[in-house]
C-alpha cells in the first residue's frame, strides 16, 4: 500500500482526492494538512511514499513546502496538484525536485496513475500539464528551436533506448517498463541511466520534458 500525505487548504478536495485513491486500492492517505508548514511537519512524522502538495496554500506555499520535504524527507517523493491558471509554478516546481504534476480537474485515473508512479521512482505530467511544461520551458530560443534541439538529442539514443525515453515520459515506472517491453528491471534501469547520461540530464522529469519536446508522447489537450 502505498502511503499518501495530501495537502490542501480545502477540506472538500481532501475528501474527494482521498476518496479517490481509496477506491484505487493502492494508496492509503496516511496525513492530512491545511498549510504548507503542517505538511512538512506531517512528512517528518509519518515518512509518506508520496507527499501530495496543492501549490496556493497558507502559512507555507506548497512550492517552498516541496523543497523543504526534498531537502528534509529524502524517502519521500513529491507530486503538486495544479490548476490551468498555474502553469506559470511548474518550472519552480521542477527545481525544487517535484516529480509528478497533476491535475485537480483530471481524469481519477490520472491521479492514481501518477500517485503510484511517483512512489515507484518515476515521473507523471498529467498529459494536459505535459503540454504546459513543454511551452513554458520552451521560452527560451522558442518552441520550435527546443523541439529541433531534443529531436537531435534523441537521435543520439539507439533504437531501444528512445523506447524507454518514450515510456519515461508517458510516466511509466521501471517494473511497468520492463513488463511492456519484456525485459529484466535491472536491464531497464541500465537503459535508463544511459538515457539520462546521453541527454545529459539529471532526472527523468528532465528526461520526460526532452521526450515530449521530441515528439516521443503526445500531450493531449
Amino acid at each position: 500500500m502505498i502511503r499518501v500525505l495530501l495537502a490542501d487548504d480545502e477540506a472538500m478536495v481532501r475528501a474527494g482526492v482521498s476518496a479517490i485513491l481509496a477506491s484505487g486500492g493502492e494508496s492509503e492517505v496516511v496525513a492530512e494538512a491545511g498549510d504548507g508548514r503542517e505538511a512538512v511537519e506531517l512528512a517528518r512524522a509519518h515518512r509518506p511514499a508520496v507527499a501530495l502538495l496543492d501549490i496556493r496554500m497558507p502559512r507555507l506555499d506548497g512550492l517552498t513546502a516541496a523543497e523543504e520535504i526534498v531537502r528534509t524527507v529524502p524517502g519521500t517523493a513529491v507530486a503538486m496538484l495544479t490548476t490551468f491558471s498555474e502553469q506559470s509554478y511548474v518550472a519552480r516546481a521542477l527545481a525544487a525536485g517535484a516529480t509528478g504534476f497533476l491535475l485537480k480537474s483530471g481524469d481519477p485515473y490520472e491521479l492514481m496513475a501518477g500517485v503510484r508512479a511517483v512512489a515507484e521512482g518515476a515521473a507523471f505530467l498529467s498529459p494536459k500539464v505535459a503540454r504546459y511544461v513543454v511551452e513554458d520551458l520552451g521560452r527560451d530560443g522558442g518552441r520550435l528551436a527546443r523541439q529541433e534541439r531534443a529531436r537531435a538529442r534523441v537521435a543520439l539514443l539507439s533504437p531501444r533506448e528512445r523506447e524507454v525515453l518514450g515510456l519515461v515520459g508517458a510516466g511509466l515506472s521501471n517494473p511497468e517498463i520492463a513488463a511492456r517491453l519484456h525485459l529484466v528491471e535491472g536491464t531497464v534501469k541500465a537503459y535508463v541511466s544511459a538515457v539520462l547520461d546521453r541527454l545529459e540530464v539529471r532526472n527523468r522529469v528532465r528526461a520526460a520534458i526532452v521526450a515530449y519536446e521530441a515528439g516521443l508522447v503526445e500531450a493531449d489537450g
